[in-house]
């Protein structure tokens, strides 16, 4: 395979699934696809057999630990590595180019976090600082993936997960972010510093996506107010598909990619969320879940907030 896109699902991130390939055909890219099972229902299983190559996921492993198998048992020239909570809106063919030229091309996470103890937790000893890079959207090229992923693979054993933020969200954990720091600390610790590009924070928006707006629904296409495109919106987090979120600018694009007429996946309606699916009973669901966070946000948690009175919003 010249290029491949790799990702990552279960049962209950199915539906973020089909956003993310249903968005990938929608803005041109017709390249493989290769999803690790985590435990889809069969007839999950059967919806994207068609449409991407499954690959079984071992028993017993958080999926949030599991990015770096698919990618190297189906190894492709250029590898992109992409979570299942994000919705492409442009093509990536630039940075899967830029990445075919021997690159990590990468984006910079929306906080600066560069930790001493990763050296000592994952016994690489001091490590230079790098800009801190999400592993939501990851291209590579095969000779510098091969060697990566496979070092990320064998350090993620060193993860406590239960002090990571999927456990209890232990602050001064070095491994707080999980094999998010264990790539940035690989990256920093094998990688020369020339050959990674790290995309600015606002070409993957994550909630609430400040400043985007919706161009083009029918493609996708979003943009900032200065004409800059974003490549994804990532909804990292809290997932629509799973809890009543505002119907903001990522739940239109998932509407679309769940329910619009011209779809690579096309999901039952009996499998998709009443507010994700077509015709006026949907229209008014996604009404009365969008008024009744706008009661949240104004009315409920600010009052919520004076009756805690001052210094009392942590417990205190």
């Amino acid at each position: 395979m010249k290029t491949a896109f790799y990702c990552v699902a279960d049962a209950r991130y199915f539906l973020g699934a089909v956003g993310t390939i249903n968005s990938l055909r929608i803005v041109g890219h017709t390249e493989p696809v290769v999803l690790l099972d985590c435990g889809l229902t069969a007839a999950q299983r059967d919806l994207l057999a068609p449409h991407a190559t499954l690959v079984d996921a071992p028993v017993d492993s958080p999926p949030t630990l599991l990015k770096t198998i698919a990618p190297r048992e189906r190894p492709a020239e250029t590898m992109v590595l992409i979570d299942t909570d994000m919705i492409v809106t442009r093509s990536l063919d630039a940075i899967v180019d830029e990445a075919a030229r021997g690159r990590v091309v990468a984006f910079r996470n929306d906080m600066d976090r560069h930790v001493a103890e990763w050296g000592e937790a994952l016994g690489l000893g001091r490590l230079p600082r790098r800009p801190y890079l999400a592993f939501a959207l990851v291209c590579m090229d095969r000779g510098l993936a091969q060697p990566v992923l496979g070092r990320v693979a064998e350090l993620q054993g060193r993860i406590d997960i239960d002090r990571t933020m999927w456990g209890r969200d232990e602050p001064g954990y070095p491994l707080r972010y999980a094999d998010q720091d264990v790539l940035n600390a690989v990256l920093a610790d094998e990688v020369d510093g020339e050959l990674v590009t790290a995309h600015d924070a606002r070409l993957t928006p994550v909630p609430p996506f400040p400043g985007v707006e919706l161009r083009d629904a029918a493609t996708l296409r979003c943009a900032y107010a200065d004409g800059t495109e974003p490549y994804a919106l990532h909804h990292f987090i809290v997932k629509p598909w799973l809890e009543r979120t505002h119907h903001g600018i990522y739940s239109r694009l998932l509407h679309r990619c769940l329910a619009g007429p011209d779809l690579a996946i096309r999901v039952p309606a009996e499998m998709v969320p009443l507010r994700f699916r077509r015709g006026p009973l949907a229209y008014l669901e996604r009404k009365r879940v969008n008024a009744g966070q706008r009661l949240r946000w104004h009315v409920r948690e600010p009052l919520a907030a004076r009756l805690r009175g001052p210094g009392r919003e942590s417990g205190g």
